[in-house]
C-alpha cells in the first residue's frame, strides 16, 4: 500500500466512522467527563441507550492497564453528571455489542452503578475497529509507554501505515513515534520495568544499545540516575563525583538533574491542554514554535459550536448574544 493511500485511508476511514477531521475523530480523555457548566446534554445522532451489561471490551484493545485512582475519578463525575460522550460500539457477528472506543467509561458506568449507558452503534469492520482502538487511546496519552508502542507496531504490522502516517493521525512528532517504536527493541524484563513506572522511557531508550541492556536498566534504577545520566553512562562517559553532605564523611550522590527547558515546556503544554479541556468539553491541541503558536479546537458538530461560542461571549459581556453559527 503506498503512503498517499494509506494517508487517504486515515483521512477518510476515522472521519466517516465518527464524525469530524480523522485527528479529532475519537474524543480525548479529557472532553468526556464533564459537560460545560449550564449546558444541556446533547444527543448524538444515532445515539441510542444500551443495558451495560449488553457491551462487551474489544478483546484487542491495547490498553491493558486501567489505573485505579483515574477510574475513580471518572466514575465520581458519571455518578454525578452521568456519561456525557456516548460509548462507539460495533455489533459482531454473534449479535454482542463490542466496545470500540470508551471502554474507560463503560467501566467506570459499572462502578457508578449505571444500568443503561448511551452509545452510538456504526458498521465497523475489524480493521477499523484496531486502527480507532490504538488511536483513541493514544490520543488519551495516557498509556503506559509500552503499550502506545505496541500500538504503533501493530498499525504498522497490520496496516502498512508508515510512522509518517502515525505522526500526522496522532499530533505527535516523527521523533517521538521513532523513539517510542525503539522501546519494543528491549528485552521483556527491562520492557516491564518502564510498564510499572520504574524506569523512564527516555531512560530505557539509552539501554536499547547496550550489550547487557537489562543490568544496564538495572544500574540506572537502583542508582536513581536521572535521563541525563543515564545518557552520560550509556556514551561511557564517567558520572560527576558526588559531593559529601556537611558535617559528615560519608557521600552521597549528586540530585538528579533538573529536566530540560524542552521537557517542562512538554509536561506544562500537557497540563494545559488537559486543563483547558476539561473547562470547555473539547479537545485541545497546543503547538509551540518558538515564543509563539497555536491553538486548536476540535468540534464534532455546530451544537458543540454553540456552546463554545455562548461560553466565550459571557466572559466578554454581560449580556450574552445568541451564536449565529448556523447562518454564516
Amino acid at each position: 500500500m503506498s503512503e498517499d493511500k494509506g494517508r487517504q485511508r486515515l483521512g477518510r476511514g476515522l472521519a466517516s466512522l465518527i464524525g469530524g477531521s480523522a485527528s479529532s475523530a475519537v474524543p480525548s480523555r479529557a472532553a468526556t467527563p464533564f459537560p460545560l457548566p449550564g449546558a444541556a446534554r446533547v444527543e448524538e445522532p444515532g445515539e441510542r441507550k444500551l443495558a451495560v451489561s449488553e457491551l462487551s471490551p474489544n478483546p484487542r484493545n491495547p490498553r491493558r492497564h486501567f489505573d485505579e485512582t483515574d477510574l475513580a475519578e471518572l466514575t465520581a463525575s458519571i455518578r454525578q453528571h452521568g456519561v456525557v460522550q456516548p460509548i462507539l460500539v460495533r455489533k459482531t457477528a454473534s449479535g454482542a455489542f463490542e466496545i470500540v472506543a470508551g471502554e474507560r467509561r463503560w467501566r467506570a458506568a459499572q462502578e457508578a452503578g449505571l444500568k443503561q449507558v448511551p452509545v452510538v452503534v456504526r458498521e465497523i469492520s475489524d480493521r477499523e475497529s484496531l486502527e480507532i482502538a490504538i488511536i483513541e487511546n493514544v490520543q488519551r496519552a495516557d498509556l503506559d509507554p509500552i503499550e502506545e508502542a505496541m500500538g504503533y507496531q501493530m498499525l504498522i504490522d497490520e496496516h502498512e501505515y508508515t510512522q509518517s502516517d502515525l505522526a500526522d493521525i496522532l499530533g505527535k512528532s516523527r521523533s517521538h513515534v521513532a523513539n517510542t517504536l525503539r522501546l519494543l527493541k528491549l528485552p521483556d524484563s527491562v520492557k516491564e520495568m518502564v510498564a510499572k513506572g520504574e524506569l523512564s522511557a527516555g531512560a530505557a531508550r539509552t539501554a536499547v544499545s547496550q550489550d547487557d541492556p537489562e543490568a544496564f536498566a538495572r544500574q540506572i534504577v537502583d542508582g536513581g540516575l536521572s535521563v541525563r545520566e543515564a545518557e552520560t553512562l550509556a556514551r561511557g562517559e564517567p558520572l560527576p563525583e558526588p559531593a559529601p553532605p556537611r558535617g559528615s564523611a560519608q557521600k552521597r550522590r549528586t540530585p538528579p538533574a533538573p529536566p530540560s527547558v524542552a521537557e517542562v515546556r512538554e509536561s506544562d503544554t500537557q497540563a494545559l491542554e488537559k486543563l483547558l479541556s476539561d473547562t470547555l468539553g473539547l479537545p485541545v491541541a497546543i503547538e509551540l514554535r518558538g515564543e509563539g503558536g497555536s491553538l486548536r479546537l476540535d468540534f464534532r458538530h455546530l451544537d458543540q459550536l454553540d456552546h463554545l461560542c455562548r461560553l466565550l461571549q459571557t466572559r466578554v459581556s454581560a449580556e450574552s448574544a445568541e451564536p449565529r453559527i448556523r447562518s454564516l
